[in-house]
């Protein structure tokens, strides 16, 4: 079994990470809009801040893999795979790489390790160098030298939204941004080639398809019932699609997609910034989205189609019924302060990680929200945060479960 993932709360066994890398050095003040970055971590302290991350993983007993090592064992384990990566990479790169399409692919061919290579394609390379003896073109005479032909990619290491796993496939995603569409490359070469997951894992959605959605928006409540954000990022008509494949895929158990429609905005921008589970019958939730929140449940037709109906009941009650519970505590991040809310969910209060039922990883930075979780009965680990914070994701972004018990 390569994936298994049916819940938000099982046991964490296996997942999968990126370790900051110098795509955040190459942020500058011009390019953080574009970049979807609102300031520029310090890396050395953001690359310390992750390993206490990835270590209170593997203190607690979980697997941590990366993704550069991931993608690395794949080019490892057949070379053939290199220059159609590379070409694949340099097309999805945009007008400006594909100027230098040559000179960029002779570039990260000559590079003999893999991992390098891998890093290399994270980290963006610029126009000095590139092996241009004369600035003989209007572009080149024009453009700083320091100008990326081959942008970085510093939201890497929120490995929760290129791709999503829902029971034991995947749904392969279209990002929303184009800066991020370079993403989905490396989980489309790993899911498709690696030897621990090629001809293993079914994809339920692919980045060739028109509508995007993102990891961030999909939460597993148990092996037959997801939610999915109507978000910023996330589409209706993507989540249509996707409940489509689902419901059509033998194999796959899920036969119920609870849409739940949040404002379109930056600080909510997925599901899982106001909405996460952290017990069996406990989530956290931003109060903020309560008033506009709109709930819609697809289901089987019964024809091979999708059902979609409105549910006006408040969203504990919903929860409850799915989940066969008798009922479900929906704790607010911030309390019951206003301001404290929107702090703290500005800063992914309500982005937690549950590694086990009632036990979950956030960061410290929260102090209010992680008090009332544990007055809830919820174990809290706690991990810094100054640095990793700035890229607008916790620790449920940063992280992409491969394996949970059920």
């Amino acid at each position: 079994m390569a994936i298994h993932v049916t819940s938000e709360i099982g046991p964490l066994k296996q997942v999968l990470l990126h370790r900051p890398g110098r795509e955040l050095e190459h942020l500058i003040p011009d390019t953080l809009e574009r970049l979807l970055f609102d300031d520029i971590p310090y890396l050395a302290a953001a690359q310390r801040e992750h390993d206490v991350f990835a270590r209170t993983l593997t203190d607690n007993g979980v697997e941590v893999l990366y993704l550069e090592d991931l993608m690395a064992g794949t080019l490892q384990n057949d070379p053939s795979l290199k220059p159609a990566f590379i070409r694949d990479f340099i097309r999805e790169a945009g007008a400006v790489a594909l100027n230098y399409q040559e000179e960029l692919f002779q570039l990260l061919m000559d590079i003999q390790d893999e991992k390098e290579l891998v890093l290399r394609t994270m980290a963006g390379v610029n126009l000095s160098e590139l092996r241009r003896p004369t600035k003989s073109t209007l572009s080149e005479m024009v453009r700083r030298e320091d100008r990326f032909v081959l942008e970085p990619i510093p939201n890497l290491y929120f490995t929760r939204d290129p791709f999503a796993t829902i029971g034991r496939g995947v749904s392969l995603n279209r990002m929303y941004s184009a800066t991020r569409r370079r993403e989905t490359i490396y989980g489309r070469y790993i899911l498709t080639y690696h030897p621990d997951y090629a001809q293993k894992v079914p994809l339920y959605y692919q980045p060739s398809f028109p509508f995007s959605i993102e990891g961030g928006d999909i939460l597993n409540l148990n092996a037959q019932t997801l939610a999915i954000g109507i978000s910023q990022r996330t589409t209706p008509e993507a989540i249509e699609l996707l409940a489509s494949n689902l419901f059509r895929s033998e194999g796959c158990a899920v036969n119920t997609i609870l849409a739940l429609d949040i404002p379109s905005m930056r600080a909510y921008m997925h599901l899982d910034t106001v909405f996460t589970q952290v017990d069996n019958d406990k989530f956290t939730i931003h109060p903020g989205i309560l008033q506009t929140l709109r709930i819609y449940q697809l289901s089987r037709d019964g024809s091979g189609g999708v059902r979609t109906v409105e549910r006006t009941k408040p969203l504990d009650t919903v929860l409850a019924e799915l989940l066969e519970l008798e009922r479900v505590t929906l704790i607010h991040c911030g309390g019951q302060d206003r301001i404290a809310a929107e702090r703290e969910q500005w800063n992914d209060g309500s982005n937690t990680l549950c590694i086990a039922p009632g036990k979950v990883v956030v960061y410290d930075r929260n102090n209010i929200t992680n008090r009332i979780l544990e007055d809830h009965g919820v174990t809290v680990l706690e991990i810094p945060s100054s640095e990793l914070s700035r890229g607008r994701g916790g620790p449920r972004c940063m992280s992409m479960p491969l394996m949970r018990e059920g």
